[in-house]
């Protein structure tokens, strides 16, 4: 819903009118430009990267809006762990402006990454649940609670980029609902891939047709 009084922008504090964000400021996000069709990594432009084409993961495709850096960090800290949920606004749009450039239809169905129960009640809200709703309304398609958690596990962020895949192995559950429906999962940050593997290998044994993981944010590799 848009805002009808005068903002500050949510990065600087300079008045930004009836958005969250300033002109400047919204320009300087790190946008994904080129990038790898199936997991949004750096690519040339239309080029499956060697390591998908070695390894295909689980999720048919992959969007992702901006590079997981200055400044959207901030911007997704304050959504997750600062409460600012008016901010989950402009990371949806961002979003969608990404999933439209494809011209490709959209899945049947949108899903959000769960949160275990206990982080759930400890945040009070799911930050994938806040981007996913607006994703699916701007789609028209259904907002589907496909997963769940199986299991609580330790936050990704605070392991090693090689631990995370043994961390969330197994830590999801897929609703039948899924069954015959190509869907997209949809989350925050995907940083290695690997939670939101699980949960297309978890949706994929649920009878999904398709998966695709649609995220704000992409985190790149650290350098060799």
């Amino acid at each position: 819903m848009r805002r009808l009084l005068p903002q500050d922008c949510a990065l600087c504090g300079a008045g930004s009118g009836d958005s969250l964000l300033c002109f400047p400021c919204s320009a300087s996000l790190p946008v994904v430009a080129a990038a790898c069709p199936v997991c949004a990594l750096p690519a040339p432009p239309g080029s499956v990267c060697g390591d998908c084409l070695a390894r295909p993961p689980p999720f048919r495709a992959a969007v992702a809006a901006f590079v997981y850096a200055f400044p959207v960090d901030r911007l997704v800290h304050a959504l997750k762990y600062g409460g600012q949920l008016a901010l989950a606004e402009p990371l949806a749009l961002a979003l969608i402006g990404a999933i439209d450039r494809r011209a490709r239809p959209p899945p049947d169905a949108v899903v959000a990454l769960p949160l275990s129960p206990a982080r759930q009640r400890e945040r009070g809200f799911n930050q994938a649940s806040e981007i996913a709703r607006r994703v699916a309304r701007a789609f028209g398609r259904p907002l589907v609670p496909g997963l769940a958690r199986a299991r609580d596990s330790p936050p990704q962020a605070a392991l090693a980029w090689a631990d995370r895949a043994r961390n969330v192995r197994g830590a999801f559950l897929a609703n039948p609902l899924l069954a015959g429906r190509r869907v997209a999962i949809v989350d925050d940050v995907m940083t290695t891939g690997a939670t939101l593997a699980t949960a297309a290998r978890a949706a994929r044994r649920a009878g999904a047709l398709d998966v695709e993981a649609w995220v704000v944010a992409r985190t790149l590799p650290p350098a060799a």
